[in-house]
């Protein structure tokens, strides 16, 4: 099974792992990630799936892929091929490891029936309603159904007609028979088959009962022979019907062990509103490049490497927190600042005219693709009399640390010459500055710096406007506007969505040779941030453009460079 190399720091499972394996309690090390394919997988999922695989990889052992398709109403085909792309861009593999809930139904369905056998079980008549009145509270015990003393022959009748389809949808539920009084509300006779006519993805019409969650779990995870079955904290209060029912039905008894979940700022991490985002159209899709969503993140232009090195820095604990944002883009950062080659783009243009350039002449210089990888060889940057420069780098009435264009001010073209800015061109009507005037020092092209020729403190990028390629950049942004969005109850989700999330820019200008670039290739564009072609936009030689995450560079830092 071929694997990215995991970095596994200790942590408390790595400790009851290690002795599992030395006192002999278990020879290898099986894990398995079990999702629901009923949406898209998002970045605490990639917690989950880092950790289940990286033990495995670590331990030498295996990691199953399994889905949990028991709610055929949720699922679907899209989902679980969606999922397995993202595993498979994360690093992992499974091999022939890939399992379904669904392909235990027959196996599930008898240990029900061995449950109602040993009287351990029973057909429950009572409505949704009823059931949640006679379930009590945190505080009240509950009521025990009036249907709880049919015999075991009556229960079993019942249920082999609740699977041939003899009674309509949500009139009867099978019930574990454990302890309406427990403090644990998992216990209270829960729910372990309810009658749901849809067709399923894999099994079709083939059933019309269908195994609760909670009951096909632990049970999946014995008939795997999993060692450890790792689960978020919110799964910590089922464990002991996790517990129940493999001891009820005397089968191999995993071990299951839960961790805290993976919690962002700017981020929700509900599927179900996601979907609703998706739904609703607040965004574009599951793979929008401001969903927490790893398709999202993919298309946004985040590394897998850098989302498993956030996974690793983070931790494993066991008391919830909230990660904040700028972890993650650190680690997008730090990866795509090793591989992202350099280019200049050109947001916002703003004219400049070399006055003393010959008209119709052009040059080219030499640059780095990559300043700090040689291998990475150089690229060929066109100039001529007429350039853009970016907008924000000129100010009328510049600050003090401002150490770009101004009126009667030098700066550097990155790569080219040092122009000063004579004169300034207003549109006559509004009044906005439309081009600057300026005129270069032919000693200094390519960075050189004459003898006794003062150094200028500002460096900025640029293209030639005879050679520039147009293109689509889209600037992203937090999704939400708050950083935690569990602590604004009292709000509307909708409210709380970020309206500055995107910006598209129509006509930005980049380096010619970017014409060539190909759907997922990524570039730090100087001084602005790390961009990606965008993977469903883009077309031959029209590339659209996302912006993954900012430069953490200020104007001072500019200023040294």
């Amino acid at each position: 099974m071929s694997q990215p190399e995991v970095q596994m720091g200790p942590n408390f499972i790595r400790n009851i792992i290690d002795e599992d394996l030395a006192s002999g309690k278990h020879q290898t090390v099986i894990t398995r990630f079990p999702p629901e394919p009923n949406g898209y997988l998002h970045i605490g999922h990639a917690k989950s799936i880092c950790l289940n695989f990286g033990l495995a990889s670590y331990y030498r052992g295996r990691c199953h892929l399994r889905f949990d398709d028991t709610n055929p109403v949720k699922e679907e085909q899209e989902y679980i091929d969606a999922i397995k792309e993202d595993v498979r861009w994360l690093g992992f593999e499974w091999d022939e490891y890939e399992f379904h809930a669904s392909d235990y139904f027959e196996t599930l369905y008898a240990y029900a029936e061995k449950l109602v056998e040993k009287d351990q079980a029973f057909v429950c008549d009572l409505t949704p309603d009823e059931m949640r009145e006679y379930r009590g509270t945190l505080t009240e015990p509950g009521k025990q159904s009036p249907f709880r003393g049919r015999s075991v022959e009556e229960n079993l009748d019942l249920l082999r007609r609740m699977r041939a389809g003899e009674f309509a949808d949500g009139s009867r539920v099978l019930r574990a028979k454990i302890d309406m009084a427990s403090p644990n509300l998992n216990l209270r006779d829960p729910i372990i088959y309810r009658i749901l006519r849809a067709t399923h993805p894999r099994t079709g019409d083939a059933w019309c009962i269908y195994p609760m969650y909670d009951f096909a779990h632990g049970q999946s995870d014995s008939i795997e022979e999993i060692t450890h079955s790792l689960c978020t904290l919110e799964f910590q209060d089922h464990r002991p019907l996790y517990d129940w029912f493999c001891e009820a039905l005397e089968i191999y008894h995993p071990q299951q062990i839960e961790f805290a979940r993976l919690n962002l700022t700017y981020t929700v991490m509900s599927k179900r509103r996601l979907l609703e985002l998706v739904n609703e159209k607040h965004v574009s899709g599951w793979d929008d490049p401001r969903m927490p969503t790893l398709s999202g993140m993919r298309r946004r232009g985040f590394p897998a490497a850098a989302i498993r090195t956030f996974c690793e820095r983070i931790g494993v604990g066991k008391s919830d927190s909230v990660i904040d944002m700028t972890v993650l883009e650190d680690c997008v950062r730090e990866e795509l600042d090793q591989s992202a080659p350099r280019a200049m783009g050109v947001l916002r243009p703003l004219k400049v005219t070399i006055t003393n350039y010959p008209e119709g002449a052009s040059e080219e210089f030499t640059a780095p693709c990559h300043p700090k990888n040689p291998e990475m060889g150089c690229r060929t940057i066109p100039f001529s009399r007429e350039i853009y420069v970016d907008r924000d780098d000129f100010m009328e009435d510049p600050p003090k640390k401002f150490f770009r264009l101004g009126p009667d001010r030098e700066v550097r073209l990155r790569y080219g010459y040092i122009i000063h800015c004579d004169e300034i061109i207003r549109d006559p009507a509004s009044g906005e500055v439309t081009e600057l005037r300026c005129s270069y020092d032919p000693e200094t092209g390519g960075g050189k710096l004459p003898e006794g020729r003062k150094k200028v403190k500002g460096i900025i990028h640029w293209v030639s406007a005879a050679h520039a390629l147009p293109v689509k950049v889209r600037l992203y942004d937090r999704l939400l506007s708050v950083a935690d969005p569990a602590g604004e109850k009292q709000r509307d989700d909708r409210e709380l969505l970020n309206p500055d999330s995107l910006e598209q820019i129509d006509k930005a200008l980049v380096e010619p040779g970017l014409a060539t670039a190909e759907p997922g290739d990524a570039f730090q564009f100087e001084r602005l941030g790390y961009f990606v072609v965008d993977a469903a936009d883009s077309e031959p030689g029209r590339p659209v453009f996302n912006r993954v995450v900012t430069l953490r560079d200020t104007w001072a830092k500019v200023a040294e460079n």
